[in-house]
């Protein structure tokens, strides 16, 4: 059912350590292979690509870089490596492929140099200046899956904000695992991140890459897995008891197939299901309409919607295979609730006493009920629960239904939807971004 499960940055890392203690593959092994991966990406994406500037932090996402830049020189490419930190204190087998690199003819730059490279006029080098187009690529190996912090400092927030211009301005950016600044977790963005056209991913998507900012920086994500033993991901859902087992899935266009099984030829309408949606007060039938339209379209065999009476032959016109009812009391709800199977509640809704009249009745109903748009806000003024709601809150009802901003809502979209399920209990649809 599921294409790809996705990982936070914890659960990367314990990976990472299971491959490296029980399969006996070495740390450097795996930088090499995604540094390697990282460059055959950069050449297939950009085949015309003959300057490249690896822009370096502190870490193994560093020592990707390094790997990925003494390919490039030994393919004859013309590279440029900075280093946002004093590599004299690089560690591990990131300072194994920074030491690796020096013998190579790598040209180093100064984190000043960088906008300098591109804009003097004064320029001294042994060519003239290379052209903003995609046969400049910069690479962003800054940061890794590791940062959970904001950028606070000056410099790098300056490298960071001239590698988003040079990308605004017709040179491509590659992130290795992750565009730099972004929370893996999350995918929530502070000030600062590397706006990537491509990321590198390894071992497994990380969560925050396609949520909120995520997709957007991250540009097209291409994942490998460094060839680690499929067994791996086995032994992870068993560590502590499971608590690094993934519990987040990227549902791909295609998942629902297998689902959708082929009809008999004997079969009619009344064999699809019944639905139907409450809504459309006084001048907001578009609402009400459009939905039952998508119930259609999905396969519904019938759909019904109960609005106000001025609506009712209006939409008949309109549409005339969906059953308008004009319902302005419980009597005229109460046939229509008995004779449907599902029940969506709240496009066009309002929050006058009609509304909550005909919302307060559907909540007692036992049938399955999606509650969306206005149903939502009645709900935040009701705080009752059930695991037979659908709700599928956008981030400012959200906000509304657990108290809070949509600026919280969004910091962390993942436990906004488990928040949302503890207080109503029934399964929780999101929207925005992922």
């Amino acid at each position: 059912m599921f294409n790809y499960e996705l990982y936070s940055a914890a659960q990367v890392r314990e990976l990472d350590r299971i491959v490296i203690e029980e399969f006996d593959i070495a740390g450097y092994e795996l930088m090499q292979r995604a540094g390697r991966f990282s460059y055959e990406t950069l050449k297939k994406t950009w085949s015309e690509c003959n300057y490249i500037i690896v822009i370096c932090g502190c870490g193994n996402n560093a020592g990707d870089g390094y790997v990925l830049a003494k390919l490039a020189i030994e393919d004859k490419k013309d590279v440029r490596v900075l280093n946002c930190f004093n590599p004299e204190k690089l560690k591990g087998d990131a300072k194994i492929a920074y030491q690796d690199l020096l013998t190579t003819n790598v040209k180093l730059l100064n984190s000043s140099d960088l906008m300098y490279e591109f804009t003097s006029d004064e320029w001294t080098g042994d060519r003239e200046i290379p052209p903003l187009n995609s046969q400049t690529v910069f690479v962003d190996a800054i940061f890794g899956t590791g940062l959970s912090r904001d950028i606070d400092d000056d410099t790098l927030r300056k490298i960071i904000d001239e590698i988003n211009w040079f990308g605004t301005h017709g040179a491509k950016v590659l992130s290795i695992d992750i565009p730099s600044g972004l929370n893996a977790d999350t995918g929530s963005v502070k000030d600062f991140a590397v706006n990537a056209d491509v990321t590198v991913t390894f071992m497994g998507i990380k969560k925050g890459m396609l949520t909120h900012h995520g997709c957007e920086y991250s540009g097209q994500i291409i994942l490998d897995s460094l060839d680690i033993p499929p067994e791996s991901y086995e032994i992870l859902d068993e560590v502590k008891g499971g608590m690094f087992s993934s519990n987040c899935y990227d549902l791909h266009n295609d998942y629902s197939i297998p689902f959708h099984k082929r009809r008999r030829c004997n079969s009619h309408k009344g064999d699809f299901g019944h639905v139907l949606i409450v809504g459309g007060d006084e001048g907001y039938l578009g609402a009400a309409q459009m939905a039952a339209e998508a119930a259609m379209r999905v396969g519904s065999g019938l759909v019904s919607v109960a609005t106000r009476k001025s609506h009712a032959a209006q939409l008949s016109i309109t549409v005339p295979e969906i059953m308008c009812h004009g319902v302005e009391t419980l009597d005229e709800l109460m046939p229509l609730i008995k004779r449907a199977n599902v029940i969506a509640i709240g496009p066009g809704l309002g929050q006058s006493e009609w509304a909550k009249l005909l919302f307060a009745r559907v909540l007692e109903s036992e049938l399955p009920i999606i509650i969306d748009a206005d149903g939502l806000n009645l709900l935040a003024e009701e705080e009752q629960s059930s695991e037979n709601w659908v709700i599928t809150p956008h981030p400012g009802e959200a906000a509304r239904l657990l108290k809070t901003n949509v600026a919280t809502i969004q910091t962390d979209r993942f436990q906004s939807a488990r928040n949302l399920n503890l207080k109503y209990k029934g399964p929780v649809v999101l929207k925005g971004a992922g």
